[in-house]
C-alpha cells in the first residue's frame, strides 16, 4: 500500500447557508407583534492550511471528497442560525493548487499559510431583516445559498535547499543518512528509494535541507523509471548535486557518461538550467573507485562545476562537501529579492456596468449576472410573496427595462442563469406580488392595513 502521495485530485464543497425564518411575534394582548424571524447561518468554508507535521497527501488520496458544515436555519424571536463548521485541511509545505485547466491557483509555502479553496454559502435573511416601511410584515424569508464547489489538483513540491540527482544505487540515500539525522531505506538493489527523502544538514552556523529523489535512468523524461515522477521535488532547490557512482560494475557506465545522461534528462524536464551544479564522486572508499575519481576529476572540473570525492561509508570528504553546499545556499538566499510590500489594487466598477447582461438566444432571453442569479437562488418559489419580492428586486436593478429594450413582450420566455440550474419565467412586466388571496398591490400588505384600521 502506498504511504507517500504527492499528487491528488480534490473535490471540495463549501457548506450551504441556512434558510431565513419567516415568523411573527406572538404575545398576549398583541395580536400582531411584527416580524421576528432570524437569518440563517453562513455555510462553512473548506480551508487549506500548511502544516509542517504533514509530509504527504495520502489522506486526500483515500478521501478526495471533502465538504464543510451547513449553516443552521434562523428561528423566531430574532434568533439567527449558527454558522456551519469550517473544514480545515492540513497540507504539506510546498503544495501547489492547480486548476483542472492546468493553471496554477496558489503556491502554499510557510507554516500556517491558509487558503480558502471553497467558500460557504451566505445565510438567507429572515423576515425581520426584510421588513421596510413599504413591506412592514413580510410573509417570507430568503433561502440560504449553496456553497462553492471546487475541483482542484494538489501537487506537492518538496521545499529543499539541496537536491541530489543520480542513477539508482548511486548512494544518494546513504549520503543523506551520513550528513543528517534522516534514515531513508538503504539496500543493494536499484530503486530502493520510492519516495523523496528529506534531511536537515548543519554546517557551521548554516542549516539547510537536502532531498534525494528516486534514481534517474535514460528515458526518464519520457516516463521510464521512477525519477521523472518525482523531479518536481527538486524544482525549488537552490543547488543540484550530481551524485556519480565511481564503483559501478554495469557496462557502458562511467562518471562522465552518467553525468551527460543526467543533464540530458534534466534538460528534457525543463526549468532547471539556471540552478548551480555540484559534482559528487561517491564510493571512493573502494580502491578502484578512487582511481577512477582521480582520473575524471580534471575533465569534470573543466565544466566549471565544483567536484568533491566522498564516501558515504567512511565519511571521507563529507565535511568539506557540507560546507561547500552551505556556501552556495547562503549565496542563493542572499540573492533572493526582498518581498514586495502588499499592494492593494482597486478595480472600480465601470459607470456603465449594470451588473447583468441580457442576450437573445433563439427566441428566448437570457439574463446573466451575479446579483440576478444570486437572488434567484435565494427565492422560495412556493411562496407568491417571495416571488413578488424577487420581481421587485429585478425591476429596481433594471432587468425589466432592459428586457423591454431588447424586444421582450409579455409572455416571452426569460431564463435567469445557465442551462443547468437556470430558472425559466414567462415575462410579465410590473407583475403584482403578494399572496393571491390577499390581492395586494406590489410593495404593500393588506394584513397590516386591516390591523391599522382596527386600531
Amino acid at each position: 500500500m502506498a504511504t507517500f502521495v504527492d499528487r491528488v485530485l480534490l473535490h471540495a464543497a463549501g457548506g450551504k447557508g441556512g434558510n431565513g425564518c419567516a415568523s411573527v411575534h406572538r404575545e398576549k394582548f398583541k395580536p400582531f407583534g411584527g416580524p421576528d424571524g432570524g437569518s440563517g447561518g453562513r455555510g462553512g468554508e473548506v480551508v487549506l492550511v500548511v502544516d509542517r507535521n504533514v509530509t504527504t497527501l495520502l489522506d486526500y488520496h483515500h478521501s478526495p471528497h471533502r465538504k464543510a458544515g451547513h449553516g443552521k436555519p434562523g428561528m423566531g424571536g430574532h434568533r439567527s442560525g449558527a454558522d456551519g463548521e469550517d473544514l480545515i485541511l492540513p497540507i504539506p509545505e510546498g503544495t501547489v493548487v492547480v486548476g483542472l485547466d492546468g493553471e496554477v491557483i496558489v503556491d502554499l509555502t510557510g507554516a500556517g499559510t491558509r487558503w480558502v479553496i471553497a467558500a460557504g454559502g451566505s445565510g438567507g435573511l429572515g423576515n425581520a431583516s426584510l421588513a421596510s416601511p413599504r413591506r412592514r410584515a413580510p410573509g417570507f424569508a430568503l433561502l440560504g445559498e449553496p456553497g462553492v464547489e471546487a475541483d482542484v489538483v494538489l501537487e506537492l513540491k518538496t521545499v529543499a535547499d539541496v537536491g541530489l540527482v543520480g542513477f539508482p544505487s548511486a548512494g544518494k540515500s546513504s549520503l543523506v543518512a551520513s550528513v543528517s539525522a534522516a534514515r531513508p531505506k538503504i539496500a543493494d538493489y536499484p530503486f530502493t528509494t520510492l519516495v523523496p527523502n528529506l534531511g536537515v544538514v548543519e554546517a557551521g552556523s548554516t542549516r539547510f535541507t537536502m532531498a534525494d529523489v528516486p534514481g534517474l535512468i535514460p528515458g526518464a523524461s519520457e516516463g521510464k523509471g521512477l525519477g521523472h515522477e518525482f523531479l518536481r521535488h527538486i524544482e525549488r532547490c537552490a543547488v543540484l548535486v550530481h551524485v556519480l557512482d565511481c564503483a559501478t560494475l554495469e557496462p557502458h557506465r562511467d562518471p562522465l557518461t552518467d553525468l551527460q545522461v543526467l543533464e540530458d534528462e534534466l534538460a528534457a524536464y525543463g526549468g532547471l538550467s539556471d540552478r548551480p551544479r555540484v559534482i559528487v564522486l561517491n564510493k571512493v572508499d573502494v580502491p578502484e573507485a578512487r582511481e577512477l575519481a582521480e582520473l575524471v576529476t580534471p575533465e569534470l572540473a573543466e565544466r566549471g562545476w565544483p567536484v568533491h570525492a566522498v564516501s558515504a561509508v567512511s565519511h571521507e570528504g563529507l565535511r568539506q562537501l557540507c560546507f561547500a553546499l552551505a556556501e552556495v545556499v547562503q549565496q542563493y538566499r542572499a540573492a533572493l529579492p526582498e518581498p514586495d510590500a502588499t499592494r492593494i489594487v482597486l478595480r472600480p466598477t465601470p459607470v456603465d456596468d449594470k451588473g447583468f447582461t441580457v442576450t437573445v438566444e433563439e427566441g428566448r432571453f437570457r439574463v446573466r449576472g451575479l446579483k440576478p442569479e444570486r437572488w434567484v437562488r435565494q427565492t422560495d418559489f412556493s411562496n407568491d410573496e417571495a416571488v413578488g419580492y424577487l420581481s421587485d428586486r429585478l425591476a429596481r436593478l433594471g432587468v425589466e427595462e432592459t428586457l423591454v429594450a431588447k424586444g421582450a413582450e409579455p409572455g416571452a420566455e426569460v431564463v435567469i442563469g445557465d442551462d443547468e440550474d437556470g430558472v425559466i419565467f414567462d415575462f410579465a412586466p410590473l407583475l403584482a406580488s403578494g399572496a393571491e388571496q390577499l390581492q395586494s398591490p406590489r410593495g404593500t400588505d393588506r394584513r397590516v392595513e386591516a390591523w391599522e384600521r382596527e386600531l
